[in-house]
């Protein structure tokens, strides 16, 4: 089965696409989803929701979730 990921605002620019999808054996975590898809761990300002909730890097992924990736928001 797969996991999908999203990609969100300036990243989705960076990356140059909206979505992509991984089969989800061997994908543990969030981290292990972003590692997989561009080789290095998930940067630190990043931030990632599973199923529209927001998580840590270590949460743990299964077959179906959705995975969204956010840029760093600034406010003030």
């Amino acid at each position: 089965m797969s996991i999908t990921i999203r990609y969100f605002a300036s990243l989705r620019e960076q990356i140059g696409r909206g979505e992509d999808r991984l089969d989800a054996a061997g994908i543990a975590t969030v981290d292990a989803a972003w590692q997989r898809l561009h080789g290095t761990p998930l940067p630190a300002r990043v931030l990632a929701a599973v199923n529209q909730e927001y998580v840590g890097a270590g949460h743990a992924l299964t077959d179906g979730d959705e995975v969204a990736f956010f840029p760093p928001v600034t406010g003030g």
